[in-house]
């Protein structure tokens, strides 16, 4: 499905954009890029992150591209193919990295043209700080890649979303629904967010920096955040967060009855459940070093 010969155009070169180029390029594949920042474009062909890329009047760049990835923030995204949809190659393949699909990804099936086809995929992998010059494609050694395919998409789509993944270097590939996909991200990322920047802000805790341990940094390191994305993203995927919340919320009052209680017994049957169900990442993390 994917050959050499393909040329791969990337609309947003941040952190995952430019890592997705590193791999691309490492791999031999021809790669271009647009980014409204200027340094980001002189950077990446700087150190041949891209063969290719500009800031504006990148039309010809978009009309020589078999495949385009959006690195581009979900609403954005949406925008932009609508507007440049009309310099895609026939039979060009478009993907995404966006952390939401619902609403996103059937949007974008529903206005773009039948000459294209548009396979959404979700790279789940990070880092706290952003740009190009922090883009490292060994990120995707340790990450998961999710295919969110609809009925729209073609068996072929899925598997170039698949061999998309095989090429960048994604531990584990997996596929889900749109809604499964969504309830799934609510849970262990969206979530997980919302916990780490409310501990941040339950009282002024800057004074603890000199005498704090591992467990809040590892608990508060993803509290370091991009405020327009994620709200963005939360906004999105609002229905499924805040049930979430709600969830944990009671479990976290039941933790207080317990406490409150002195309930000795509640409490350890907690720490129980909650190590055995760790232990199974734990497993999994070893298994997949292997």
């Amino acid at each position: 499905m994917i050959n050499k010969d393909m040329k791969f155009f990337i609309v947003g070169l941040g952190l995952l954009g430019g890592a997705y180029a590193k791999a691309l390029k490492k791999n031999g594949y021809t790669v271009y890029a647009a980014d409204i920042n200027e340094d980001s474009i002189e950077y990446a062909l700087e150190n041949n992150i891209i063969d290719e890329g500009a800031v504006s009047d990148y039309n010809s760049l978009i009309e020589k591209a078999d495949v385009i990835i959006s690195g581009l923030y979900p609403t954005a995204m949406i925008e932009w193919l609508k507007e440049n949809q009309k310099y895609f190659k026939k039979g060009c393949i478009i993907t995404d990295v966006s952390g939401v699909k619902k609403g996103i990804a059937d949007k974008v099936q529903g206005f773009l043209s039948e000459d294209f086809e548009f396979i959404s995929s979700h790279p789940m992998a990070g880092k706290e700080v952003s740009g190009v010059r922090n883009s490292d494609e060994n990120i995707f050694k340790i990450a998961n890649f999710i295919i969110t395919p609809t009925e729209k998409n073609t068996s072929e789509g899925i598997k170039f979303a698949r061999e998309l993944g095989e090429i960048l270097g994604f531990r584990n590939i997996t596929q889900l629904s749109l809604e499964e996909h969504d309830k799934m991200i609510g849970f262990v990322s969206q979530l997980t967010h919302v916990i780490a920047v409310s501990l941040m802000n339950t009282n002024d805790n800057t004074h603890l920096v000199e005498y704090t341990g591992d467990s809040f940094r590892d608990l508060t390191r993803i509290a370091k955040i991009n405020e327009v994305l994620w709200s963005e993203l939360f906004l999105l995927n609002k229905e499924i967060l805040v049930k979430e919340i709600d969830d944990f919320a009671a479990e976290l009052n039941n933790f207080r009855e317990k406490l409150v209680n002195e309930d000795v017994e509640g409490m350890k049957k907690l720490f129980i459940q909650s190590t055995e169900r760790r232990k199974l990442f734990d497993r999994k993390d070893v298994k997949n070093r292997k």
